[in-house]
């Protein structure tokens, strides 16, 4: 390890060299913290839960399907609706369950302005849980 190199002068110039010190120190002292915490962290304590019988019913929300056809035209299940009712209608199914998810499916063709409408529709009314539909593709 060379400290510093004299020139012809007698003065020392500085080394290219990276002090490795300070580097495995440091790598040092993480290896003593990781070393202490891991059992700390695989510890667990044994307790013997009580039983119960009954079974979880899992809440499912209510599911608004929404469709979008190429020609822009809006469906809320299977029924068409204009711009003027699609709020209503979304502020009707938040009105029934307040955890509606909408799942919005969209032509590839249609414009990305009606799918922007229905969005902002949508949140207008309260939905937040809006979920895109895709059709995956087969490699």
């Amino acid at each position: 390890m060379a400290i510093g190199s004299f020139n012809n002068t007698g003065s020392q110039m500085p080394t290219a060299e990276i002090n490795m010190i300070p580097l495995i120190d440091v790598m040092l002292v993480l290896l003593i913290i990781f070393m202490i915490t891991a059992p700390l962290m695989t510890h667990s304590v044994k307790v013997d839960l009580p039983r119960a019988s009954s079974t979880p019913t899992p809440e499912k929300p209510m599911v608004l399907q929404v469709a979008i056809t190429a020609d822009n035209q809006v469906f809320v299940g299977s029924e068409p609706v204009d711009s003027q009712q699609l709020e209503a209608r979304f502020r009707d199914a938040v009105a029934q369950d307040s955890n509606v998810e909408l799942h919005l499916k969209a032509d590839r063709d249609s414009r990305y302005e009606s799918v922007a409408e229905t969005m902002s529709a949508a949140r207008r009314a309260g939905l937040s849980k809006i979920g895109f539909v895709t059709q995956p593709t087969h490699e």
